[in-house]
C-alpha cells in the first residue's frame, strides 16, 4: 500500500503498519497503537483503513450499553447488514467483529480504545480470550489494531500480567515530529524562526493545520506578530489547549495540583526539592503527581550526566511550558480581546529565560544524539544529556547543558567515553570565555577519572553567532566545534 500523497513523514510507521495489515497467516492477530494526542494517530489510521478496505471504530466515553449500540451499528453498516447489530455484550461484538475478514486479512481498528476499556474493564480480557490459539477455529484473518492517547493506559495495555501481554504483534508509538522534521512541516526556512516557533509548539502536527489553519510565521519579524494572532488569542483553539491536555488525562484527577507541578517546573525548579518548595508541600509529597505526570508523557525524568543520585523533571510539551510562564501568570488579561500585545511586551524577558533558553538546550542535545556527525562528536554518541560538574577549587558547581557520552576506539570496546561536553547561549555572542569555561571543567572531568575524558570535544551552540577569536580558535583546534542556527538544523 502507498502511502498517501497529503501524509508528512511517518515512512516508518506506514510501513509497519502496511506489514501488519498484509501477514498472510489464516488466525486474528492485534496490534497497539499509541502516542500523546494531536500526533496524527487517528488520521495515518484511517488513511490505512481506507486503503485496504477495512472497518474503523472510533470510540466515544459513554456507557457500556450505549458503546456496544454504536459499535453494532458501525459493524452492520460496514457488513452491509440492513439492520444493526444487537450484541448482549462485548463477549458477542468482539466474536462477530473477528468473523468479518471473509476474503483474506482485514484491517480492523478500534479508535479511542480507552474510552470502552474504561466503560467495560473486562474489555481486554474478552479480547485475550478470543485470541487464544483455542478460538480461533472460529476466527478470520482480522488485523485488529487498538489505538489510544492515555499513554499510562496504553502503557500497562501489553505489559506485565495484563491480560494481551504477549498477544500483540504490532506495538506502535507515534512521536511528536523531530524539530527538524517540524520545520519542514511547518515549512518554515529560515532557522531562527523554526526555532522560536518549536519552542512554543514543538512538533505537534495537529498545531499547524487544525489549531492554527496554516497561519504560520513568515520570518523573525512576523514571529511577535504570530504568538499574538495564533496563540495569545482568544478566538484561536491555541489559547486553552494547554489546559485541556490536562483535562482530557483520566489518570489526573486534582488539575490544580498537576498544573502547579507544571509551572513550578516551567519557571526553572527541574529538582524535586525546588518543585515542592515552589508549591509548599514536603518532597515526599510530590512523588504521585510527579510519577503520573510522567506516565502520561507531560513531564521527563532525565538523570545528571555526572551525579547519579541527582534528576532533572522537564516537561515534554513545549505548549505547556509556554502556557505556564507566559500565558497562565496574566490569563486574565489574556482573556480580554486586545490584552494580548501589552502582555506579550511585559513577557519578553520570561520568554527568553523559562521558554527559549530552556528548550535552545534541549535542542542541541538533540541534533547532538541524533543528527551529529561521528567525526565531530569523536564516536558514536550512545545518551546526552545535561548535568553539572563539582568545582572544589572554585567551591561550586559548574553547569554543563551537553554532555554526550558513546564508545570511541581509545577508550576501548566495552567502556562508555565522554565523547563531547558543550555549552548553549540562544542571545548571546559566544567568545574565548565560553571556551575557556569549557576547557576548564573538562579539566575537572579529566582529574576526577570517572569516565575516560582524554579526547573530549568542545561545543559551542549560539543563536547569536561567534566572536573572530573564537572562530580562529576553532579553526585552529580539532576539538572545538561551533553550531549556529544553520547547523543545528542543515548540517552535522
Amino acid at each position: 500500500m502507498d502511502k498517501p500523497p497529503e501524509m508528512f513523514d511517518r515512512e516508518f510507521q506506514w510501513a509497519e503498519l502496511a506489514r501488519f495489515v498484509r501477514y498472510p497467516g489464516r488466525e486474528a492477530t492485534l496490534g497497539v497503537v499509541s502516542g500523546r494526542r494531536r500526533q496524527g494517530k487517528t488520521f495515518l489510521l484511517d488513511a490505512l483503513t481506507r486503503a485496504s478496505g477495512g472497518f474503523m471504530f472510533t470510540a466515544t466515553e459513554t456507557t457500556e450499553a450505549d458503546a456496544l449500540r454504536q459499535f453494532g451499528a458501525a459493524l452492520a453498516d460496514y457488513c452491509g447488514e440492513p439492520v444493526p447489530f444487537r450484541f448482549a455484550g462485548w463477549d458477542e461484538a468482539v466474536a462477530r467483529l473477528l468473523r468479518v475478514a471473509t476474503d483474506g486479512p482485514t484491517t480492523v481498528v478500534i479508535d479511542e480504545f480507552p474510552f470502552l476499556a474504561k466503560a467495560s474493564p473486562a474489555l481486554p480480557s474478552i479480547i485475550q480470550r478470543a485470541l487464544d490459539p483455542s478460538a480461533q477455529r472460529d476466527n478470520t484473518p482480522v488485523r485488529l489494531l487498538l489505538c489510544g492517547s492515555a499513554l499510562s493506559f496504553m502503557g500497562r495495555l501489553l505489559s506485565g500480567s495484563a491480560p494481551l501481554r504477549g498477544r500483540a504483534g504490532l506495538e506502535l508509538v507515534v512521536p511528536t515530529l523531530d524539530y527538524r522534521l517540524a520545520a519542514r512541516f511547518w515549512e518554515i526556512a529560515d532557522p531562527r524562526t523554526a526555532a522560536l516557533t518549536h519552542a512554543v509548539v514543538g512538533g505537534t502536527p495537529a498545531y499547524r493545520r487544525e489549531f492554527t489553519q496554516g497561519d504560520t510565521p513568515q520570518g523573525p519579524d512576523d514571529f511577535d506578530d504570530w504568538v499574538v494572532r495564533a496563540v495569545l488569542n482568544p478566538g484561536r483553539p491555541l489559547f486553552r489547549e494547554a489546559r485541556y491536555l490536562l483535562a482530557e488525562e483520566p489518570d489526573l484527577h486534582d488539575t490544580a495540583l498537576y498544573h502547579s507541578v507544571l509551572a513550578a517546573i516551567a519557571l526553572g525548579n527541574a529538582a524535586r526539592g525546588g518543585i515542592a518548595d515552589y508549591l509548599g508541600r514536603k518532597s515526599t509529597d510530590l512523588a504521585h503527581p510527579l510519577s503520573v505526570l510522567e506516565d502520561v508523557g507531560l513531564i521527563r525524568h532525565e538523570p545528571d550526566a555526572f551525579r547519579g543520585n541527582r534528576w532533572a523533571y522537564r516537561i515534554a510539551e513545549p505548549l505547556v511550558t509556554f502556557y505556564h510562564a507566559v500565558m497562565r501568570p496574566s490569563w486574565g488579561d489574556l482573556e480580554r480581546p486586545g490584552r494580548a500585545p501589552a502582555v506579550w511586551g511585559r513577557a519578553q524577558s520570561t520568554f527568553r529565560s523559562k521558554v527559549l533558553g530552556p528548550h535552545f538546550e534541549t535542542l542541541c542535545r538533540e541534533w547532538a544524539r541524533w543528527h551529529a556527525a561521528p567525526e565531530t562528536l569523536g564516536g558514536h554518541p550512545a545518551r546526552v544529556a545535561s548535568g553539572t560538574v563539582n568545582d572544589p577549587a572554585a567551591r561550586t558547581s559548574r553547569e554543563v547543558d551537553i554532555a554526550v557520552f558513546g564508545h570511541c576506539e581509545d577508550a576501548g570496546p566495552d567502556r562508555e567515553a565522554l565523547l563531547a561536553i558543550g555549552e548553549a547561549k540562544w542571545n548571546e555572542t559566544m567568545g574565548l570565555g565560553h571556551l575557556r569555561r569549557l576547557q576548564h571543567i573538562r579539566d575537572l572531568l579529566r582529574a576526577r577519572g570517572a569516565v575516560p575524558a582524554d579526547g573530549t570535544r568542545l561545543l559551542c551552540f549560539s543563536g547569536a553567532g561567534f566572536s573572530d577569536d573564537l572562530r580562529r580558535a576553532a579553526d585552529q583546534d580539532g576539538a572545538v566545534a561551533l553550531v549556529d542556527l544553520a547547523r543545528l538544523y542543515g548540517g552535522e
